[in-house]
């Protein structure tokens, strides 16, 4: 993966806690109650994090935009393999990720 193309401090720590399996690292980055989205789904943080972290990476990155919250790539999971899926994030004023919409990219 091409961590110079992530941009943003916050987007490229969780995309290394996701991939490197770090749950710990991963909640650190999240406000308490943030949203996530993933295919349009409403699902809880904790819900996401044990379907999604240590069991899936970003393998490349397609490109990025939104002054690099918003990231598109190929990644791979361990249930469904590999797929060019989107990631966006938005941060909060306290610098913690309030909101993360995550799927399938066309």
């Amino acid at each position: 993966m091409s961590k110079c193309k992530l941009t943003n401090p916050i987007v490229r720590a969780a995309m290394e806690a996701l991939g490197n399996g770090d749950r710990a690292a991963w909640y650190a980055l999240f406000e308490p109650h943030a949203e996530v989205f993933d295919a349009s789904s409403p699902w809880n943080l904790e819900e996401f994090t044990n379907h999604a972290v240590g069991y899936e990476r970003l393998l490349s990155i397609a490109h990025v935009k939104n002054d690099g919250l918003d990231v598109v790539g190929e990644i791979y999971s361990e249930l469904w393999g590999c797929s060019r899926t989107y990631f966006y994030f938005r941060i909060s004023p306290a610098g913690r990720i309030a909101r993360l919409e995550v799927g399938q990219a066309i």
